[in-house]
């Protein structure tokens, strides 16, 4: 399949902190501003992320799919929120309303005082156990042709049916991590691996560990996910300067209780893919081709936060870099993230499809 593009969507305009920390609200002229300009950019997909605070994810999804003609949204969705028949029956229909355009991005949860304020208490390893149950839930309902009962270990029912079906029979399910229980999950049960962006050496060893699983299971590879934050100018020089000057913007957000009330958590995360971040942090503040790790380590690596910064062409390059090594959809979300999202898909997007399209000539003419 082709290499695809990745953004975000936020669903106000002061949406720019860590991890996209600072959204206060619903601004809707500014989420339909901004999911038009995804779909005039050339975005494959757009992930509609999950907090606790934050706007209902699946009312956005459907928002995003009505105003837009071609971009994909990516649910992002948590399994101990929504039992799984419901979910079934509302994820195909947003897939209907999309026109098949949905995929669902499963997220365990990282972070166990995040979950508690939702009121689910289950430890991290039950809740990888639980989303590899809910999954198969998914897929049953999905395709039964009539009712299915259920008796697992953390869910049951019986004679379950819906009538709404997805667009192609199944939805895209996506699952991302960096423990050996994300690797796991994903591997048996992800059409998609979500990884955030580390040095190329670590991210190959992620995914050769994703793939060990599934090919252990007799199932396709997922396709590799990878998630920056490019800060980008015409120049090098000019992308390092407007670099510390975000990185100085995001350390005073970080700073600032009271816009991330909801969003902070005590001490260092508890999630290994935040972990990791900061302990390649530690390592070094630029790895491989134009990888920063200072955002990282401003934002307590909360959420995808490393950067790659430079012109278009450094950037392309370096986002080249990963396709090299088995990455095939590729994030790209801004900490000034409208403006930011106009710019990649105005200056860097159609660099990396340049290069790919010469690649795929030249193989065929070989």
């Amino acid at each position: 399949m082709p290499v695809e593009f990745i953004s975000a969507v936020h669903t106000d305009s002061g949406a720019s902190g860590p991890a996209a920390a600072s959204r206060t609200g619903l601004d809707v002229d500014h989420l339909r501003r901004y999911a038009r300009a995804l779909d005039d950019g050339g975005f494959d997909h757009t992930l509609v992320a999950y907090h606790s605070a934050s706007p209902d994810a699946f009312q956005i999804a459907q928002f995003v799919a009505t105003h837009t003609e071609r971009v994909r949204p990516i649910l992002a969705h948590r399994p101990g929120v929504i039992f799984p028949t419901h979910a079934a029956r509302a994820l195909a229909t947003l897939d209907r309303i999309s026109d098949g355009r949905l995929t669902v991005h499963i997220i365990s949860g990282g972070s166990d005082e995040e979950q508690h304020r939702e009121g689910d208490y289950l430890d991290k390893r039950e809740r990888y156990e639980r989303s590899d149950e809910y999954i198969q839930i998914l897929r049953k309902v999905w395709q039964a042709d009539g009712p299915v009962s259920h008796e697992g270990t953390y869910f049951k029912f019986e004679g379950y049916y819906s009538d709404v079906k997805p667009v192609n029979g199944l939805v895209p399910i996506s699952v991302g991590g960096s423990s050996q229980d994300a690797y796991r999950v994903g591997g048996q049960q992800g059409d998609i691996f979500g990884l955030w962006g580390e040095p190329l050496k670590e991210t190959a060893e992620q995914i050769a560990a994703v793939n060990a699983v599934a090919d252990a299971a007799g199932r396709p590879r997922p396709r590799i996910w990878v998630s920056f934050r490019p800060i980008i100018a015409p120049t090098d020089e000019l992308a390092w300067e407007k670099a510390h000057r975000t990185l100085g913007v995001l350390k005073d957000q970080a700073q600032n209780t009271e816009l991330l009330r909801h969003y902070k958590t005590s001490g260092r995360p508890a999630n290994v893919g935040s972990q990791r971040l900061l302990d390649i942090a530690e390592r070094g503040e630029v790895h491989d081709r134009c990888l920063w790790t200072a955002p990282a380590v401003a934002t307590n690596a909360a959420g995808a936060s490393t950067a790659l910064v430079g012109s278009p062409e450094t950037v392309a390059k370096a986002l080249l870099d990963y396709v090299d090594i088995g990455c095939d959809l590729l994030s790209m979300r801004g900490y000034d993230p409208l403006n930011d999202a106009i710019d990649y898909a105005r200056y860097v997007l159609p660099l990396v499809r340049q290069e790919l399209a010469h690649r795929a000539a030249a193989d065929r003419a070989a």
